[in-house]
Parts: structure tokens; sequence; C-alpha cells
């Protein structure tokens, strides 16, 4: 009776573990290579992961049915985990042009309420990584993979907004009392010199 609850615990923690990503496929394709005997067929995927609250990743692999090629995928996508830097209102923080081998991105930041305005691959990453507003452009190739690397690579690169530090109001009056004791000393050493 005991094993059977373990049994059950494991199999309850492994789903959890599945459940905490949500998971697209980018891109299948069937490759082959040329071999003496003949060619030898594979499949190749492409998958991004993401849980939608800043981290995401991207994996490459290949496998010889479909399944096995989305699930080596999808361990090399948790590997290569990146965490994005995602400001207050749910943007980029700064805007981003990247030229990697023959992609070329553009990202920008959005207001508020903009919405993803970004298509093919560049859409879907930044849905799986929580990004809510932004606009982005893909120009160069269309190739799946290429665009999908480029725009980890863009969104790895994002670094947090600097602060601007506000005035203190009290600190502000300070430095006001200071400055009128400064010209009032300075009229004092005129009179003086008079």
């Amino acid at each position: 009776m005991q094993k059977g609850k373990q049994q059950r615990n494991r199999r309850d923690s492994r789903d959890k573990v599945k459940d905490e990503f949500d998971q697209v496929v980018l891109d299948l394709a069937r490759v082959t290579r040329v071999m003496a005997g003949g060619k030898r067929m594979r499949f190749r995927a492409c998958i991004a992961i993401g849980d939608k609250k800043g981290r995401v990743g991207i994996g490459i692999a290949k496998g010889a049915d479909v399944q096995l090629a989305i699930s080596k995928a999808v361990n090399d996508a948790k590997k290569n985990l990146i965490k994005v830097e995602i400001t207050e209102t749910g943007t980029i923080p700064h805007e981003v042009r990247l030229h990697n081998y023959s992609a070329h991105l553009f990202l920008k930041p959005a207001p508020s309420g903009t919405g993803i305005i970004a298509g093919s691959v560049v859409r879907q990453i930044f849905e799986l990584s929580g990004i809510t507003d932004v606009v982005g452009k893909i120009m160069g190739t269309g190739n799946k993979v290429n665009n999908a690397k480029a725009v980890i690579d863009a969104l790895a690169s994002l670094r947090k907004p600097r602060k601007i530090n506000k005035p203190n109001p009290a600190k502000a009056e300070e430095n006001k009392k200071e400055e009128k004791k400064d010209v009032k000393e300075k009229r004092q050493e005129e009179k003086k010199e008079k």
C-alpha cells in the first residue's frame, strides 16, 4: 500500500515540474544526412519555453521521431534559460538593435496597453517571457531558428533601468534655507567692505 502512494507522489512531483514552463514549437523540420548506405532521416525541433514571469529559453534538438526531438529540445531549453529584465509596466527597459549573423532585430519599449506588435517567433518568445507591451521588427532572414536565437540574445542584453533619485522635499527646504543664509552672509560682507 505504501509503495503505491510513493509512486503516485513521485508522478505528482514530475507533473508539477512540467507545468512550471509553457512551451511552444517554433520550428519542426525533417532533416536528412547522407551516409554510405543511403540517407538517414531525422527530425529537428526548435522549442521555446517560458514561465511568463521573466524566464525564457530556447532549445534545438534532433531525434528519430518528432516526440523524441521535442522532448530533447525541451531539456535543452531548460539548460539555456535566461532572466529577462521587465519593467513594472510590462515592457522592456530600453531599445535594442541587434545584428546576429543574417538576423537583424529591432526591439522598442511601448506604452502600456499597446500589446505585442511583432511577428513570427518574436511574438511567441515575448508571450512566454511575460512581456506585455513591446514593438519588434525582424529584418534580414526569415529563418525561424536564427531569429529565435537573435531574440534570446537581445533579451539577454537588456539591463535594468537606472533609478532617478527624486528630490526629498525636506532636504530641498534645508537647501533653500542654506542658500538664503549664504546670500545674507555675502550681503553682510559686501556692506562691511563698503
